[in-house]
C-alpha cells in the first residue's frame, strides 16, 4: 500500500501522513459529524454542544474522585467544581479570541470552520459557558434524581 503525504496549501512544513486510519471513509464521516467540523453550525451552537459534553463529563471526576467524595455533598461539589473549570476554560477561550487568531487550517477528514474569526471566537466562548454549566448541572440532576428514587424504593 502506498502512503501519500498530503500537504496543506501555503506552508510546506505543515503536512499530514495519510494512513488507513485517518483517511478512511469511516473516520471522515465520524469527524465531519463532530460539532467542531459540522457544516452549517454557527459558533454559538457549535460551542453549546461542545460545552454540554465537557460539562457533563467533568462532573464525574470532581464528584467521585475529589476530596469531598465520601460526604453527602459530593454531588454539589462535583457540579461546582465542573462549573468552576468551565468558567476557567471560558476565560481562556475569551483570551484566545482577543489575540485575533488566524483562520484554522483543518485536517484530512473535514475542512475547518470559516466563521471562527475574533467575533466568532467570542460567540464560541459564550456558548461554551452556557453549555458547560448546563451539562454539569444536568449531570448533577441525574445523580440527585437517582438518589431520590433509591431513597423512595
Amino acid at each position: 500500500m502506498a502512503v501519500d503525504v498530503i500537504k496543506a496549501p501555503g506552508d510546506p512544513q505543515i503536512g499530514n501522513l495519510a494512513t488507513p486510519i485517518n483517511s478512511s471513509e469511516f473516520t471522515k464521516a465520524l469527524i465531519q459529524n463532530l460539532p467542531a467540523y459540522r457544516i452549517g453550525l454557527k459558533p454559538f451552537r457549535r460551542a453549546l454542544e461542545i460545552g454540554m459534553a465537557h460539562g457533563y463529563l467533568l462532573y464525574g471526576p470532581f464528584a467521585k474522585l475529589g476530596p469531598l467524595r465520601n460526604t453527602e455533598i459530593s454531588s454539589l461539589a462535583g457540579v461546582l467544581g465542573a462549573c468552576g473549570l468551565v468558567v476557567i476554560l471560558t476565560v481562556c477561550l475569551s483570551l484566545y479570541a482577543g489575540s485575533k487568531p488566524d483562520a484554522p487550517i483543518g485536517n484530512l477528514a473535514a475542512p475547518a470552520p470559516t466563521d471562527l474569526d475574533s467575533e466568532g471566537w467570542n460567540e464560541f466562548a459564550g456558548g461554551f459557558l452556557i453549555g458547560g454549566i448546563g451539562g454539569a448541572v444536568f449531570a448533577g440532576a441525574i445523580i440527585w434524581i437517582g438518589d431520590a428514587f433509591s431513597a423512595i424504593i
